[in-house]
């Protein structure tokens, strides 16, 4: 049965917490240890985390490895699942942090250059696998969001799901850290476009914007990533995870049935 699930978003620079606005380095809030913002999310029921090593995402290789660790350490001892990105461009760095014991590594740059790496690594982990798509004006950004490809987002998710990823994090870079709200018809289409599992990223401001989202579980929206909401104060993450377990999970295990039949 698919469900919808909330991933409260730790992004670490410098071995800090901080969120940007539209990924942009020079405008960050720092926000003080990243293990304590992951055991803050933890105490207030968090099932899953989601955490960018930014650093890693600029230079392309994982640079945070110790945080990243014991937030996956802590995690792990309440039950919690991780997924960790940001600079995993070679099938040793997505080895290596696999190893950590996440439960899900997001590939980006190199799911877009690499293709072979994206393969291999899904040939070997399988649904531990998942691809971050990263949109500017519907054009894939890679690199840390520093450069922007010339590939419509639909065209790339149908090569990414060729590929045999089922689950994508798709970023509206516009949106993000902005608390603009989210576009739930956008990232609706986009699922229903590619057969492939959906974690909306970007813009969640409020219940409302969870409620849109999770009305989208029947096209493939099966979550979103919360990061400034919380930290800002604008979203209780406990009322959030309420609205998201009211999602109806008859139409998540419809949406399941589908797609297994496809």
């Amino acid at each position: 049965m698919v469900t919808f699930e909330l991933y409260p978003a730790v992004d670490i620079l410098g071995g800090q917490a901080v969120r940007l606005v539209q990924g942009d380095f020079e405008q960050k809030t720092v926000y003080g240890a990243p293990e304590a913002a992951a055991e803050a999310f933890i105490a207030r029921g968090a099932r899953w985390l989601h955490v960018v090593d930014l650093d890693g995402a600029r230079s392309g290789r994982p640079v945070n490895v110790g945080p990243i660790a014991a937030i996956v350490r802590r995690a792990a001892a309440r039950g919690v699942r991780v997924q960790v990105g940001g600079g995993l461009r070679t099938l040793e760095d997505i080895r290596r942090v696999l190893a950590l014991g996440v439960a899900r590594v997001i590939v980006g740059t190199a799911a877009i250059e690499t293709p072979d790496v994206l393969a291999t690594a899904v040939r070997e982990a399988g649904e531990a696998v998942a691809v971050g798509v990263d949109l500017r004006e519907n054009r894939v950004a890679v690199r840390g969001w520093a450069e922007t490809k010339d590939a419509a987002a639909e065209d790339v998710l149908r090569r990414i799901a060729a590929a045999g990823v089922r689950t994508v994090i798709v970023t509206d870079i516009r949106r993000d850290g902005t608390l603009a709200g989210v576009d739930a018809d956008r990232m609706a289409s986009l699922a229903r476009a590619s057969g492939l599992q959906v974690i909306a990223s970007g813009g969640v401001r409020s219940l409302d914007d969870i409620r849109r989202l999770s009305a989208r579980l029947r096209d493939g929206v099966v979550g979103a990533v919360i990061g400034k909401a919380l930290y800002a104060g604008t979203l209780d993450l406990a009322a959030a995870l309420q609205a998201a377990a009211e999602a109806d999970p008859a139409v998540g295990e419809e949406a399941g049935e589908e797609e297994d039949g496809r």
